[in-house]
């Protein structure tokens, strides 16, 4: 009975952050490019009761030799998925949406007063006042957008129209027909499971990355010769990869889990309470 709700009680505390990722991912059912995460479980640690030591007694059987006592299941991996989202256009110049899966554009934002390069697929872009009688190019959150050197793209302000090729070129004609143009910066994600959501749809390095391993196996920046695998198409926005039907059937799945759980913590309980209850 104990184990029983050792095994219930380490079950419903991996449940509960299943429940959580769950309605992180609904929650963001219509931002721009948001990514979800999916979940999957392993077996806790477990004991082997050899109760049977004859296995000539045990001729036919199909499942393996003696019982097996666990206790719990716990997450083995939260893993970040690229599945591309629908393309809705949207006849703004400045959107853009990727048509690669692994394509993010890169932002520079200011964390503990330091700042940091991050990655986003939300390709509404807007140009802001930055003095100087020019503009910058920024993110809907007003994070500046990077080029391939990791400089923000800065334009005079007397811009009146805007062109963004496939490969991530950002051209814009001022008023006195001068041509301006800058290389949005880009990269390839190769290996999803090592970034970490950081909020506003950014996403970037963890703080605690494993000693050993190297950013540049983790993403490529597409520079040089490699600007020609970037995929951009302007005028749309990609919505999120996030199918709604399915994060609430999930949801569902995972109350009846946990309702399941707490049901047998109190019949362990009630258990308990007749035996103690003998006289």
């Amino acid at each position: 009975m104990t184990r029983s709700m050792t095994t219930a009680v380490n079950t419903i505390s991996q449940l509960q952050k299943q429940f959580d990722i769950i309605s992180h991912n609904i929650s963001n059912v219509q931002t721009n490019g948001f990514k979800k995460r999916d979940v999957s479980f392993s077996d806790m640690v477990y004991q082997q009761l050899n109760n049977q030591p004859i296995e000539e007694k045990e001729v036919g059987r199909l499942t393996p030799q003696g019982l097996r006592q666990g206790v719990g299941a716990k997450i083995s991996k939260s893993m970040m998925v690229l599945q591309q989202g629908a393309i809705q256009n949207t006849d703004r110049a400045l959107d853009i949406a990727f048509t690669e899966e692994n394509q993010f554009l890169k932002v520079q934002v200011q964390e503990n007063g330091q700042t940091a390069i991050r990655f986003t697929r939300n390709g509404a872009l807007y140009l802001t006042p930055s003095g100087n009688n020019e503009v910058m190019l920024v993110t809907a959150e007003g994070h500046p957008v990077l080029d391939e050197n990791n400089n923000s793209i800065v334009f005079s302000d007397q811009l009146k129209e805007f062109t963004i090729f496939q490969n991530g070129v950002f051209q814009a004609q001022s008023e006195n027909g001068q041509q301006l143009t800058a290389n949005l910066g880009v990269v390839a994600i190769n290996k999803p499971q090592y970034m970490e959501q950081k909020g506003d749809n950014l996403l970037g390095l963890p703080e605690n990355l494993q000693p050993g391993v190297d950013p540049a196996l983790i993403y490529t920046e597409l520079t040089g010769a490699e600007r020609n695998q970037v995929a951009v198409q302007q005028k749309a926005l990609e919505a999120s990869n996030v199918d709604l039907s399915k994060e609430m059937t999930e949801m569902i799945n995972v109350q009846r889990a946990l309702q399941f759980q707490s049901r047998s913590i109190s019949l362990s309980d009630q258990m308990m309470g007749l035996v103690n209850g003998i006289r």
